[in-house]
């Protein structure tokens, strides 16, 4: 189990479903691998446990980032953790493997918050406050042949993500999909999603999507 402060991200089934791509990935001793909005650490940790030599994880929460370190001390994993925005500590670097499980649940305003819990799922009326700068910053991240991991709902416009990481001349998949009952944010706001057209009326399933591309 993971430790986690106080109003950090709980991994969930998007969180298994990237780590269970992440691990058919080969990664060694010279991997360099980037987590962008790591929460807790999950997909750092499988990413070392896996034999990434050099592990690098980025969130914008201070406390976000006091639990990788916890977890990655409690688990012997040496990890580089920075608490910061995306890519702005990391633009002067290149990885073999960017993976990202960004905050991408459609809110009622476009304003994102900068604290509180909802930090980690809010992203905007479309959902792609942050989908869309990862779909611009990550690919400049990679080296050549490099992979990018980035997981969504198909709530937050996956064919958006799609094209936008295709017009970066990225070769694009759907690695994997889930389809799973609505959380308690998907329930709270049913009513609001149904107005926008974003579900239909009296849909439970929220479908998870794991886009892979490759630099």
């Amino acid at each position: 189990m993971l430790l986690r402060l106080p109003g950090v991200y709980r991994p969930q089934h998007d969180t298994q479903l990237l780590a269970g791509v992440l691990a058919a990935e080969r990664l060694g001793p010279h991997s360099r691998v980037l987590d962008l909005c790591a929460g807790t650490g999950a997909l750092s940790m499988a990413a070392a446990a896996a034999g990434a030599g050099r592990v690098t994880a980025v969130d914008v929460s201070r406390r976000a980032a006091i639990s990788i370190r916890l977890n990655a001390l409690a688990r012997g994993h040496r990890i580089r953790v920075i608490h910061g925005d995306l890519t702005e500590h990391v633009r002067q670097e290149r990885f073999d493997l960017v993976v990202s499980n960004p905050p991408y649940v459609p809110a009622s305003v476009d304003t994102v918050p900068d604290r509180g819990p909802a930090r980690a799922w809010d992203a905007g009326k479309n959902g792609r406050a942050l989908l869309d700068r990862i779909c611009c910053q990550a690919p400049d991240l990679l080296v050549d042949g490099g992979v990018l991991l980035l997981a969504q709902s198909g709530l937050s416009g996956v064919e958006k993500t799609l094209t936008m990481l295709e017009e970066q001349n990225m070769t694009v998949d759907v690695a994997a999909t889930a389809e799973i009952p609505f959380g308690p944010v998907l329930v709270e706001r049913r009513e609001m999603l149904e107005r926008r057209g974003l579900i239909e009326v009296g849909q439970t399933l929220e479908e998870i999507v794991v886009i892979r591309a490759v630099s």
